[in-house]
């Protein structure tokens, strides 16, 4: 049902979470965390004009990178990602309705998981990777706990709390993939900040992953 991790994100599984970019900045801010290598971009639909840079993003990326939103709650807002040229939907929550909409448009579903109900509702319901959110409270002892019960298929993200130095314990209990926040983007960070945080990042996932 689900599809292999680097059919995804390549060799550097990372979601990079764009919360409060604005469409003026945003190329700008993609390219340092593009270069640095992380292959997917969301952009939180509680963002200034989110569509407006989700649109940006796809014209400007969408051939060498998986761009899409964070944040996304209604299945209208599923339609308007797409229309945008979005290609993943990452929820805070798990919403069938959210995700057999995002699956019928032939998009990636990434709904946030909080418990083991949660996430066996949403691999069932067709999710890709299913979010375990916020991790700083599941911990890498709940996800290692979940990850014996869920299909050996599924593919699991750790978003919330996770950095550079924690890495490493998650992808020891079974996490293929990451969305990181503030340790990549964060209103007003400087670019040389942004693509020296990404690096960091992606050096410390490959490292984990080895």
């Amino acid at each position: 049902m689900t599809k292999p991790i680097k059919d995804i994100f390549g060799n550097v599984p990372i979601i990079a979470i764009l919360r409060g970019v604005t469409p003026d900045e945003v190329c700008a801010v993609a390219e340092q965390i593009l270069d640095a290598g992380v292959p997917v971009l969301e952009v939180t639909m509680n963002s200034p004009s989110p569509l407006e840079s989700i649109k940006i993003l796809s014209e400007k990326y969408g051939q060498s990178a998986l761009i899409g939103a964070g944040t996304v709650t209604t299945t209208e807002q599923v339609q308007q990602v797409h229309d945008a040229g979005g290609r993943i939907i990452v929820s805070p929550n798990t919403n069938v309705a959210v995700i057999e909409e995002t699956k019928r448009l032939t998009m990636y579903s990434a709904p946030g998981c909080f418990t083991p109900s949660e996430a066996f509702e949403a691999y069932y319901a067709g999710a890709d990777v299913l979010k375990m959110f916020p991790t700083d409270i599941i911990g890498s002892v709940g996800i290692k706990a979940m990850r014996a019960t869920l299909p050996k298929d599924s593919l699991v993200a750790a978003v919330g709390g996770v950095n550079a130095a924690n890495m490493d314990e998650f992808v020891k209990v079974g996490t293929n993939g990451f969305g990181i926040g503030s340790a990549i983007y964060a209103p007003g960070k400087s670019l040389e900040d942004i693509k020296s945080g990404a690096e960091e990042l992606v050096a410390s996932v490959r490292a984990a992953l080895a």
